[in-house]
């Protein structure tokens, strides 16, 4: 049996797919895992076909908004789709993705309360929530929380990126961060290039603390942004003080 032309519209469109995830991943894309949707196949389909681009990009635009993507990331994504296919951005389309990215964000509101969507890492104002009950558990305990807990800090910001490396740099450490600590430490994205970690306080601290900045270091040049690093990699421990209002500070002061 020949082919239909709705086979060869599909395999025109799988090969468009295929060509824009490769020069996504390639040069805006920050997590081959999560790249595909389903709303993808409808874009891929849509410009292969020559019509209108429009719903479909809205709907990957809400999907990747409600996965906590950056709408940076989202918008440049986009562009590489019309990219491969040899054709000018759709502005419509384009700005179709936005909006939907809005409303994706809106339904997870709850998350971006508390979520910096550049690193996936929680924000100050979540960590200092989290220190509040290290602080009371500690008061209960009769325990002093220098002793038992220290903050671990990691600056990489330097002046002159621009936003795609600022974008990139600050998800390469979300990810190394999450490689070192796991589950279970609270951590936040304070800044643009400042980052801390609520742990316990142990003799091996100072190691972690090392072995920290060499995967943040590390996971920057796999990625192909050791450039937008500090250099060396600022990481220290920060003892915290006695109270939990004197913290909320600190975290204000290490953010600025």
């Amino acid at each position: 049996m020949s082919p239909t032309p709705s086979d060869h519209a599909s395999e025109h469109a799988t090969n468009v797919r295929a060509r824009w995830r490769a020069t996504s991943l390639a040069e805006v894309w920050l997590r081959p895992g999560d790249w595909y949707h389903p709303a993808i196949d409808a874009l891929a389909e849509a410009i292969e076909d020559e019509r209108s681009p429009t719903a479909a990009a809205g709907r990957l635009g809400m999907a990747r908004g409600s996965a906590g993507i950056g709408l940076e990331e989202t918008l440049d994504d986009l562009a590489c789709a019309f990219k491969v296919a040899g054709l000018e951005s759709d502005l419509k389309a384009l700005r179709a993705g936005a909006v939907g990215w809005v409303h994706g964000r809106e339904r997870t509101m709850v998350l971006a309360g508390v979520r910096d969507p550049g690193t996936g890492l929680p924000t100050g104002e979540y960590l200092t929530e989290r220190l509040r009950e290290t602080y009371g558990t500690a008061l209960t305990r009769q325990d002093d929380v220098a002793g038992t807990h220290c903050l671990l800090v990691v600056d990489v910001a330097v002046d002159g990126l621009d936003p795609w490396q600022r974008a990139g740099r600050s998800a390469a450490v979300g990810q190394a961060l999450e490689h070192v600590f796991g589950e279970g430490h609270p951590m936040a994205a304070l800044s643009d290039g400042v980052f801390a970690v609520l742990s316990e306080r142990r003799e091996t601290t100072p190691d972690v603390a090392l072995a920290t900045r060499r995967v943040v270091e590390r996971n920057a040049e796999v990625l192909g942004l050791g450039d937008t690093l500090r250099r060396p990699t600022r990481v220290w421990v920060e003892r915290l003080p006695a109270t939990h209002a004197a913290a909320a500070e600190l975290l204000r002061n290490l953010a600025r």
